[in-house]
């Protein structure tokens, strides 16, 4: 390739926001090859497959921001005076609002996604999507803790073999009122692609529009009918977890619920139900049609829509919308579960604001979407086909990441004013008091993997983080809800200073927070940051107490994941657990004595994240009973049951939120963070506090 191709190449991709290197590390940079960067451009529609298609592609691009007036989306913020458009002396401008008023006038605007129209004075005319936001998202208006779990894992008496939202209202109803915590953060609740088997993985899903019924509480369900049958298939499901040491098992649970709901389905609503019911499917209007139509479909030609009769792929062709009406009665079965998984979930955030949770349940969006499940294909001409969503060779993963998951094209985003993105968030913030963000980067940059080539041969594409940052923001304070980036790994310089600045929480984790630019020792208390949610492990990190006792080192060793002689992963395991220990003792955080009590270092951890200014204090809920498994083992698939664990104690046996509710060790950890006093801790003038308690 000549150096005058490579040339346009780097230029054709700069301005469709194609990267053409990357920097694993602040002093290395490595760059793209030219085939991922070219098979990035052909995802988003443009041919540079050759030297003449490079140069027509680039004038191509050239004349079209040459003659636009307008970017596709335009951002101002709230409160930072007028919009700044860079346009020609006596264009006219027109604004049509979210409400449906005409103004001629960019000032004064309200909060909203509204239609700006541009005439130039030479006949040129365009339009763009104007977003008006908050420049703050809302923030929390005092400190407060709260309970990690992945609802799957916590099991009650009534649950049939796996957690439901039964068992997450129960949870945040005791939480809240006995032990004083402020919100209950679970897993992503996205509808799942149907197996069998399902992929066990709640960040895979089929969609994160809309939730998965597999959680349902039946029994609160008011059409159900009680069946002894069902209750004693159920009871056997759960034992089998409970009792005699089963993993969680996905598919037993659907397809026992599915059987009761299609029973439920014949029974008519009652009129004030039938109304709620028919102003969620109004609301939802044409996504959830479209996902009921997925659903539907799968059960006729299975669960990836690529293997469909080629008609049926395309979610506007005339097939589709004959087999829509030929399958109309399962249609409506799916929609109907829709809402009622939609009316649990806003009874359990009604329940933790009444239990006297500031925030409530804290719900978890996914990073992307399975390419066979019903976003991708109703969405499809959002998506970069033949991409594939990962992360670059690092210093932790020398041949990168391949996730698996279709990107978003960020062309046709901006055309649409973001649309999916802006219905995606409404619909979360329907029942959440929180939204995590997972892989809160890709709202900056993705890497794209071009299918059948390993991680190394992708490159970054970037998106409009502005826009999507302001689209959060105006959804988030609509619904009065915080939101927490899952910030950690490799970050773009910039982007944590962007999302505090606009208010979106960061994540720390204890054993991640060390002065990297000093010495690598433990990070002082006073030194975390404060706009972030602080804790001590996640769902794919090790427990706590496999931290401290090292067992996470034995667990990989058993599975042949380490990459080193175990002696040394032993040795540094421990090195850093003695480390943070002798800190803890030196705070006085953790009594001398106390040296070698697994049950009262992991308080003296906590006791060290209510040191640090941290707004959010998160508690893994298998931690307060000394659980040694990780629910994800990244890099394992069959070797592990990852996502398919209940939580349990230090001896693996399975803990009941029952039990939970009645341990001394549970109370003893939870009353550390109930009633240690917090740091003195300066509130930010600009933040907003979230609804009372009784506004829920």
């Amino acid at each position: 390739m000549s150096e005058a191709l490579d040339r346009g190449l780097c230029r054709l991709a700069e301005l469709h926001g194609v990267a053409t290197s990357y920097s694993p590390s602040p002093d290395r940079t490595v760059a793209a090859s030219a085939g991922a960067v070219m098979a990035a451009l052909a995802a988003l529609g443009v041919d540079a497959s050759g030297p003449e298609a490079v140069r027509t592609a680039l004038a191509d691009r050239e004349r079209d921001l040459a003659e636009r007036l307008l970017p596709p989306t335009v951002v101002h913020w709230a409160g930072s005076g007028d919009p700044a458009l860079d346009l020609p002396a006596g264009t006219r401008l027109e604004v049509r609002t979210e409400d449906g008023e005409t103004r001629d006038d960019v000032r004064g605007l309200p909060t909203g996604v509204h239609l700006l129209t541009a005439a130039a004075p030479d006949g040129r005319t365009d339009r763009a999507h104007l977003i008006v936001a908050p420049d703050r998202l809302p923030t929390p208006a005092g400190r407060s803790y709260g309970l990690l779990v992945q609802l799957y894992s916590l099991l009650s008496h009534r649950s049939w073999g796996m957690g439901d939202l039964g068992d997450l209202a129960a949870l945040a109803d005791w939480a809240g009122r006995t032990a004083g915590a402020g919100f209950v953060q679970v897993n992503p609740l996205h509808a799942a692609v149907p197996g069998p088997p399902t992929d066990p993985s709640p960040y895979r899903p089929s969609s994160r529009r809309f939730p998965d019924p597999v959680h349902l509480r039946l029994e609160s369900v008011p059409e159900y009918v009680p069946d002894p049958a069902l209750a004693e298939r159920a009871g056997r499901l759960r034992a089998a977890v409970l009792d005699q040491g089963a993993h969680i098992d996905r598919d037993a649970v659907w397809e026992l619920k599915r059987e009761a709901l299609e029973a439920l389905a014949a029974v008519p609503l009652a009129s004030a139900r039938q109304a709620a019911y028919d102003a969620f499917r109004a609301e939802q209007g044409p996504a959830l049609e479209d996902h009921a139509t997925w659903y539907a479909l799968a059960e006729r030609h299975g669960s990836d829509w690529h293997r469909w009769p080629e008609a049926l792929r395309d979610p506007r062709s005339p097939e589709t919308a004959r087999a829509r009406a030929e399958l109309a009665d399962r249609v409506a079965f799916h929609s109907r579960l829709a809402w009622l998984t939609d009316t649990q979930l806003t009874a359990a955030q009604h329940t933790a604001r009444e239990a006297g949770m500031p925030v409530g349940i804290v719900h978890d969006l996914a990073v992307g979407v399975h390419p066979q499940g019903a976003d991708a294909w109703a969405q499809r001409a959002f998506f970069a086909a033949g991409m594939s969503v990962g992360a670059p060779p690092d210093a932790f993963n020398a041949r990168g990441q391949d996730w698996g998951l279709p990107p978003w094209r960020p062309d046709r985003l901006a055309a649409s004013g973001h649309a999916p993105y802006r219905q995606l968030l409404r619909a979360l913030f329907r029942y959440a008091g929180a939204l995590r963000i997972d892989h809160v980067m890709g709202l900056f940059r993705l890497w794209w993997v071009p299918e059948g080539r390993p991680p190394t041969e992708g490159t970054y594409v970037r998106y409009d983080a502005e826009a999507m940052l302001a689209l959060l923001a105006l959804e988030a304070t609509r619904a009065g809800a915080v939101v927490i980036g899952e910030d950690l790994g490799t970050v773009e310089p910039g982007v944590r200073e962007t999302l505090q600045r606009h208010g979106v929480l960061g994540t720390s984790v204890l054993w991640f927070e060390r002065d990297w630019d000093g010495d690598g020792r433990p990070l002082a208390p006073e030194s975390w940051r404060a706009d972030c949610l602080a804790t001590a492990t996640t769902h794919d990190l090790p427990s706590t107490a496999a931290r401290l006792t090292g067992e996470h080192v034995e667990l990989r060793d058993r599975l042949g994941l380490l990459t080193r002689p175990v002696a040394e992963e032993r040795a540094d395991a421990a090195a850093d657990a003695a480390e943070w220990l002798a800190l803890l003792t030196g705070l006085g955080l953790l009594a001398v004595s106390d040296a070698g009590d697994e049950e009262a270092e992991i308080q003296a951890v906590h006791r060290f994240l209510l040191r640090t200014p941290a707004r959010m204090i998160g508690v893994w809920l298998p931690d307060t009973v000394g659980d040694r498994r990780p629910q994800n083992l990244p890099g394992t698939w069959d070797q592990y049951p990852n996502w398919r664990l209940p939580i349990a104690d230090a001896t693996g046996r399975p803990v009941t939120l029952e039990e939970l509710r009645e341990s001394g060790r549970v109370r003893a950890l939870l009353e550390v963070l109930r009633s240690d006093d917090p740091p003195d801790q300066e509130e930010d003038g600009r933040a907003v506090p979230l609804p009372s308690p009784s506004g829920a």
